[in-house]
């Protein structure tokens, strides 16, 4: 399972791309509005430039009509052709504006799905990526993760392409959850990246070795 960072935070974002763990970003109007981003295409390009080559970055459109959604759409992906990911939501515009963008080749990734069904007719549009929303999910006391087993069992079934995004990751045990689940990535806050990295045992370990070290009063040189 790949893993995606969920922000817009250029220093989030270097921090992660510095681990060498963070094979691509998804961004959404909130997270560009969070940081104070004025101007979306060269806040894409430098995230561009920090990550692998050709790493996906989805971009999502606040559009409302198909041709809207479809220009928006192809004026991103000018931006940064190897990387931009055009995020659209589920929704009839967005499965139409889907179909037409696939047809040029610019990979979607629809966002804001709650269901199997929302899934499977976003893979018949030609999406790159489907976008299961786990924690909100969990919020209104359904199952999110079973979403995610229930697309990544029918899309292996019917040979669609479409990668499943566990999406609305809140802790390090969705994390574990969405790989159990077969998900080919989640994206996922910054904070959560840290708290996968964090095991109080590796902390007591590391402290006790480094104590070892000074008291054996060996050289390293």
């Amino acid at each position: 399972m790949k893993i995606f960072l969920d922000t817009a935070n250029i220093s989030e974002i270097k921090k992660g791309a510095s681990m060498g763990v963070i094979h691509g970003v998804t961004t959404n109007p909130s997270l560009v509005a969070k940081e104070g981003h004025k101007d979306y295409k060269s806040v894409v390009k430098e995230i561009a430039n920090l990550l692998p080559a050709a790493a996906p970055i989805s971009v999502e459109v606040v559009s409302e009509t198909v041709a809207e959604m479809v220009a928006d759409g192809k004026r991103f992906h000018s931006w940064a052709p190897d990387n931009v990911v055009v995020k659209l939501p589920m929704n009839g515009e967005g499965l139409q504006a889907t179909r037409e963008l696939a047809k040029d080749g610019i990979r979607v990734n629809m966002t804001l799905c709650f269901s199997p069904n929302q899934a499977i007719l976003a893979a018949h549009a030609g999406a790159a990526f489907i976008s299961p929303f786990v924690g909100r999910l969990d919020d209104i006391g359904q199952d999110g993760m079973q979403v995610v087993r229930d697309i990544v069992e029918i899309y292996e079934i019917h040979g669609f392409k479409t990668e499943v995004i566990a999406a609305s990751i809140r802790h390090p045990l969705h994390c574990t959850q969405a790989a159990q689940a077969g998900a080919h990535i989640a994206t996922i806050p910054y904070k959560v990246l840290e708290q996968m990295l964090k095991h109080p045992l590796t902390d007591i370990g590391i402290q006790r070795f480094l104590e070892d070290w000074k008291k054996s009063g060996a050289s390293n040189q």
